[in-house]
């Protein structure tokens, strides 16, 4: 039996609540309307441990795949009621397990599938459920959904090779990290006292090297104090929107990695806005939920007046060129596309150049970000070799003197 809170109001019109077991939530519906109590609101309540183990755990990758599983479902002719039903029993994820349940249990009711993924707005994006809505009443729920995993599919090969490229430039940096520490806390020291016990005059290097590793030893916390504040403020700066579009804005700014970012957000942005149209769903809807996708306050600004724009018949590759976010070589197929009444596909050809030239972009930018980490190491390791090895011939001159 499960525990659910629920809160009502009572014949009489006072407001309660509390929490009621029962085997599913429709049935603790019916159990407190049989008590007189009307307004339900029920939700499941789950102790500590729940939500330690089987919190709310369901990636792109498992929307991708249970999209893939529902247009195939869809497309040999099962009831979705089945679908949904078939797809829960058979996950090993407990948290996809469950959802697949609540869905199940809203289109008992009579919900539409787009309402029962409402319910669910962590596992599903605005955009994606703003398709769903769109193919149901279009009656294209199987070929639309298999369109979503494609393009969820895309999505997350872009992340993997995002992800990819940044492993190895991230593993020298660590290393360079660890070589300074281990060199300040356990080599140095010992080095030091041997250069006290020869009351030697060292040379200007190593003294520095020595002042570094005594303000490491005694300034450690205010170092690891600092770290933390500096991360902990730059997640703060994307808890506000004036410091957020800050960010952004100096982001696109900075060269090579500006135009990355640039590249993968009008990737996004026509990938999105190319599935959303190709499902029947109106541009100005469509081009907000597109525009909401992209996370960048710096574009949702500047793409605030393209709808008004649109609407007033200025079509949408005009207003886009006018905002100066998007490169001519966008604007330009967008325009063709509106020209030949082709707009979705020329959306897809569009996302799909713009990926090719991600990737180019980002092996650009991982091919300079390479060696600059590895002479950042270099230069770490060659100033203590210098420094020492400089010390330790300066000592052996004035001891032969």
């Amino acid at each position: 039996m499960t525990k659910f809170a629920y809160a009502g109001v009572t014949v009489e019109g006072d407001q309660v609540q509390g929490t009621q077991r029962g085997s599913t939530l429709s049935d603790v519906q019916l159990a407190l309307y049989d008590q007189g109590l009307r307004d339900l609101q029920v939700t499941e309540k789950k102790n500590i441990l729940q939500y330690e183990i089987s919190g709310p755990r369901i990636k792109l990758a498992d929307v991708m795949h249970l999209s893939r599983q529902m247009a195939a479902f869809l497309n040999a002719g099962l009831p979705i009621l089945d679908a949904v039903k078939t797809i829960g029993a058979e996950t090993d994820n407990s948290s996809v397990r469950r959802m697949m349940a609540e869905i199940e249990e809203g289109l008992r009711t009579g919900e539409r599938f787009a309402d029962c993924l409402d319910a669910h707005p962590k596992a599903f994006p605005p955009f994606y459920r703003g398709i769903v809505r769109s193919a149901e009443l279009t009656g294209e729920l199987d070929t639309v959904l298999k369109r979503l995993a494609i393009y969820l599919e895309r999505d997350l090969e872009a992340r993997r090779k995002i992800k990819a490229a940044s492993i190895y430039p991230a593993v020298i940096a660590a290393m360079s990290v660890v070589t300074v520490l281990v060199l300040a806390i356990y080599v140095l020291p010992k080095f030091k006292s041997f250069f006290a016990s020869l009351d030697a005059k060292l040379p200007l290097p190593t003294r520095m090297l020595l002042w570094f590793t005594d303000f490491i030893s005694a300034w450690w916390p205010a170092v690891v104090g600092g770290a933390v504040l500096i991360v902990v403020g730059y997640i703060l700066i994307g808890r506000f929107d004036k410091t957020r579009y800050h960010r952004d804005k100096f982001w696109l700014s900075v060269p090579i990695v500006g135009d990355t970012i640039q590249y993968a957000l009008v990737e996004r942005f026509c990938r999105v806005l190319a599935s959303m149209v190709g499902a029947g769903v109106n541009l100005p809807e469509a081009l907000r939920v597109a525009t909401d996708s992209l996370r960048n306050l710096v574009y949702i600004r500047g793409l605030d007046g393209v709808s008004e724009a649109m609407l007033e018949g200025q079509g949408l590759a005009t207003p886009l060129a006018r905002t100066k976010l998007f490169p001519g070589t966008a604007t330009q197929m967008l325009r063709v596309g509106e020209e030949t009444g082709s707009l979705d596909t020329q959306l897809e050809v569009t996302a799909e150049y713009y990926e090719v030239e991600l990737d180019y972009k980002i092996k650009r930018l991982t091919s300079l970000f390479e060696p600059a980490v590895i002479i950042f190491m270099g230069l770490i390791v060659g100033f203590v070799a210098v420094a020492l090895v400089s010390a330790m011939y300066g000592v052996f001159n004035q001891v032969k003197v």
